[in-house]
């Protein structure tokens, strides 16, 4: 279920409470946060092909055009856009939703592909998640002769570099590929060397919530978010009370067993609560210590887990509003 809702989920960005009880406070996010836009690479490379490279479905596949692109996420749409070669996509993911695809057609969603309106394309490789489906989608595609690069999901921030290397040798650019992956380490290693030092790591819980759908979850083990919280120098909270897979429905002894400090949000999930208002009305988390200090982290739906080459700007994010810009 994790890596179906990383892939599926999109978005926003935005609140945060300071660490005192009483009100909370919303703050305005660091332009550098926010899915507005993506940097790509200084220079245009250009791609050196035929390639042959591993696909994570078990196949060898090759490219011989590296024009009309199809990424079938938005975490593969920003790699693609990120090494620049934006210019060759032709059509995005429903979850791509940075500046610089705007005008693209949104044909598709990640886990509801439709192999027609993909094809209509005439692409020259479409690249997919091993989230990606329905299965027969890929497999029509692929049965009229298009490539299809098959990538693995992301996980955690450890699958940033691998991600990016494994695009860029595919659409030719190896050199890029190791030039953004190193960047992207560079910066992320920037963001964790502001985190405040402090006695106690603060304990997070990630919550997914849908409130139109009563859909109130939080995260375990599997859920993705466990490695974006101990970058920030936290512990999540929902794996250490014992939540070994992806989510477990919210309930009073959940929460009150993980005893957040702070709730990790996604902005779509929080604003179909109510807000934070709201979000202290489901079970149990007025009853933990983040609810009664109503400190909460919100981040765009879009990007929070995706671990792609802006992951710098949403740990960044995640630092300054469990910090309060800074104190612990």
């Amino acid at each position: 279920m994790r890596t179906r809702l990383a892939g599926a989920l999109l978005g926003m960005l935005a609140l945060t409470t300071a660490t005192g009880c009483g009100a909370d406070t919303v703050a305005t996010p660091s332009p550098t946060a926010t899915a507005d836009a993506i940097e790509p690479l200084a220079g245009t490379p250009t791609p050196r092909l035929p390639v042959t490279v591993d696909s994570a479905d078990g196949r060898k596949v090759t490219v011989s055009r590296a024009e009309r692109i199809v990424p079938l996420s938005g975490s593969l749409s920003e790699i693609v856009f990120t090494l620049g070669l934006g210019d060759r996509v032709v059509a995005r993911d429903v979850t791509t939703t940075f500046a610089q695809a705007a005008k693209l057609p949104v044909v598709t969603r990640n886990h509801d592909v439709s192999a027609e309106s993909v094809l209509s394309l005439k692409p020259g490789l479409v690249i997919a998640e091993t989230t990606t489906g329905p299965d027969e989608a890929v497999a029509q595609i692929r049965a009229a002769g298009v490539p299809v690069l098959v990538v693995a999901a992301a996980k955690s921030l450890d699958d940033v570099g691998p991600r990016i290397r494994t695009v860029a040798r595919a659409l030719g650019v190896p050199d890029a590929g190791q030039e953004l992956a190193e960047r992207s380490r560079q910066r992320i290693d920037a963001v964790r060397r502001t985190i405040p030092g402090h006695e106690e790591k603060p304990r997070v819980a990630f919550l997914y919530l849908r409130g139109s759908a009563s859909v109130h979850l939080i995260g375990g083990r599997e859920s993705g978010a466990g490695s974006l919280i101990e970058a920030a120098g936290g512990i999540d909270a929902g794996a250490e009370s014992g939540i070994a897979g992806d989510f477990a429905t919210i309930t009073s002894e959940a929460l009150v067993k993980a005893a957040p400090d702070a709730i990790l949000v996604m902005d779509h999930g929080l604003e179909s609560v109510g807000g934070i208002d709201g979000l202290v009305t489901l079970p149990g988390v007025a009853q933990t210590p983040a609810g009664m200090n109503r400190r909460v982290v919100s981040v765009e739906d879009g990007v929070l887990l995706t671990y792609g080459p802006r992951t710098d700007r949403v740990l960044a994010t995640v630092v300054d509003q469990l910090y309060g810009g800074g104190d612990a």
